[in-house]
């Protein structure tokens, strides 16, 4: 089912510092991305094997407001692992009890793709999201 780890996305309370250290690293920065829906900015740093997406809070509505509270340097948020189809991989999911995050069908996603996301109990309390390729 899973194909490949499509990114890990990092909660960043400052995202220009975050932007530039992943630059010196040699990642490849995008653009910030306002994600009016999702409550976040995100800047997605690209290396030859996979990417990060850097999660700023946008607005006083923010999910990421409680998160940085918690972990005011940042931290882990979630795993993305890419599927080939989102349908069949929901099914798979609820059949061994997941439960699927908001209203239990795919969104599009921060990259244009139909996502989920799996309750973070189901996982071993890491929030995971599945992005068909």
């Amino acid at each position: 089912m899973i194909t490949w780890l499509n990114h890990i996305a990092i909660a960043v309370p400052d995202l220009s510092e975050a932007t530039a250290r992943y630059e010196l690293l040699g990642g490849k920065v995008s653009e910030p991305q306002a994600r009016v829906e999702e409550g976040v900015t995100v800047a997605v740093v690209t290396f030859p094997n996979t990417k990060i997406e850097l999660l700023h809070p946008l607005g006083e509505a923010s999910p990421l407001i409680d998160y940085l509270e918690e972990h005011p340097r940042g931290g882990v948020h979630h795993l993305c692992f890419e599927v080939e189809d989102i349908d069949a991989a929901s099914t798979l999911l609820r059949s061994v009890n997941c439960r699927i995050l908001g209203n239990g069908g795919p969104k599009n996603g921060a990259h244009g793709k139909p996502v989920i996301f799996v309750d973070p109990n189901d996982f071993h309390g890491a929030l995971v999201e599945f992005e068909q390729m």
